[in-house]
């Protein structure tokens, strides 16, 4: 009899368009094992809202494998540990998983792969991290030509179908219940937006998908307008790895119109996993040398003026409504990110790790590199990014990509104002539980532009 192999899966919660799992099935049988690792990522395990989405996304996994006699193994604690006495356990002689790129997850491997021996397979980008280089042989920093030299790579490799059957071992480990990990919201249970926005899970990403797919004609027209559902909603999945990026490629490549942007999106998602496997602190360490030197604001006015940002009670519709979302949704308008984060950073001064650790708790879609990328892009202190001195007004931002119906969803007691006036209420039109702006955005922008050249010359 063959040894069992085990799949060690982490963010690629599917069976469509998986390596690790193709390659097991075809060696014998596979024991499907997630293990919920807090301590390897020590203060970057998963936030709340990721949580949520993890437990609903496991229970998704577990259904599809019992379909196919299988199931998944549950354990609690470091990776390297529990993946060894599971292995002591069933005799399994081997585990096979998919890359993964945060600096916690490289580090898992190769302790990992001192317990066992470890096959690591490509499967969670369009190409593997790393793999596109320049003409010095020297992976890219900058996004431009990252993407002109990634789409000479392109397509991807046609997706593999999920395996016609999975062979189950003779006797299966012990597994943790996943009602037992907690991680659902309980007091208060604060998911019930999520719940109704939301199906994690591998069939929920290919509806996504199936829906994306009519409207990426159009997504270059569509997406910056956040009353517009012209996005594909689909990061989530990516980042949980239920769907593959190949497969997404594949299915709306041809759409024609515009959707060489999308497509361009798939390609910074590429390349944010590029630039955190060159920095790995990029969560916490900007990459250019001259914001050592910014003084951002601190001490209880900055404190106060974190929470209102983080409360959607800014005074700014247009920032007070994709913080709203956020928290009721766990998912921001792209477009609206941007003009919050900005926010947050030129006309607040607070600094861009603050907003970057609340997206981190918040988002479902929360991701490190990505995360990392673009908020380094909006502090302008990333390797590829904005000027810092370059600062979005969010009124006219608001007022530009017709966001009156968005704040009136998200922000109701504005809703009975007129077009004109939602985007920058009228102090004589304000509702009285609105709150007044935290900053003029003169103000906010001359604060700022006085803290970078005081910190140009230190």
């Amino acid at each position: 009899m063959k040894s069992p192999v085990i799949v060690w899966l982490r963010r690629d919660l599917r069976l469509s368009d998986q390596p690790a799992i193709a390659e097991a099935a075809s060696q014998g049988a596979v024991i499907p094992v997630y293990v919920l690792d807090d301590e390897t990522p020590r203060h970057r395990r998963m936030g709340a809202a990721s949580r949520w989405w993890l437990h609903h996304s496991l229970e998704s996994l577990d259904a599809a494998l019992r379909e196919k006699g299988s199931r998944l193994v549950l354990r609690k604690g470091r990776s390297e540990d529990v993946l060894a006495e599971i292995a002591r356990e069933t005799g399994a002689t081997a585990v096979h998983a998919l890359h993964h790129y945060e600096p916690w997850w490289r580090n898992a491997e190769k302790a990992v792969a001192k317990a066992i021996d470890l096959h690591l397979h490509h499967g969670n980008y369009l190409v593997p991290p790393g793999a596109v280089t320049n003409g010095s042989g020297r992976p890219y920093k900058i996004y431009t030509p990252f993407w002109r030299a990634l789409h000479e790579r392109l397509p991807p490799m046609e997706p593999h179908p999920r395996p016609h059957r999975l062979e189950v071992p003779d006797e299966w480990p012990a597994s943790d219940r996943l009602a037992d990990w907690n991680l659902l919201p309980a007091k208060p249970d604060w998911a019930g937006g999520m719940r109704d926005m939301w199906e994690p899970g591998e069939h929920g990403a290919h509806k996504r998908l199936d829906a994306f797919r009519e409207e990426a004609a159009a997504y270059e027209a569509q997406r910056n307008h956040p009353s517009i559902e012209g996005t594909s909603f689909l990061s989530p999945h990516l980042h949980f790895g239920e769907i593959s990026p190949g497969q997404v490629w594949h299915a709306v490549a041809g759409a024609g119109g515009s959707v060489e942007t999308f497509l361009g999106e798939l390609g910074w998602r590429d390349y944010a996993q590029n630039v955190i496997l060159q920095l790995p602190e990029y969560g916490s360490r900007p990459a250019k040398e001259d914001f050592a030197h910014l003084h951002w604001r601190t001490g209880k006015g900055a404190e106060s003026d974190l929470r209102a940002w983080q409360r959607g009670r800014t005074g700014y519709p247009i920032v007070d409504a994709g913080m709203r979302q956020l928290w009721h949704t766990g998912w921001m308008h792209n477009r609206v990110r941007m003009i919050a984060a900005s926010f947050l950073i030129k006309h607040l001064l607070i600094d861009w790790r603050e907003g970057e650790q609340w997206f981190w708790d918040t988002l479902v879609d929360a991701d490190y590199g990505s995360n990392a990328v673009n908020w380094q892009w909006s502090a302008g202190s990333g390797v590829d990014a904005q000027m810092f001195v370059r600062i979005m007004a969010p009124l006219s931002q608001s007022e530009k990509f017709d966001a009156a119906a968005y704040i009136r969803e998200w922000v109701p007691e504005l809703k009975d104002l007129s077009d004109q006036d939602i985007h920058d209420p009228p102090a004589g039109r304000r509702p009285a539980g609105y709150p007044a702006k935290l900053v003029e955005h003169r103000d906010g922008r001359e604060r700022a532009l006085a803290a970078w050249a005081r910190s140009k010359g230190n």
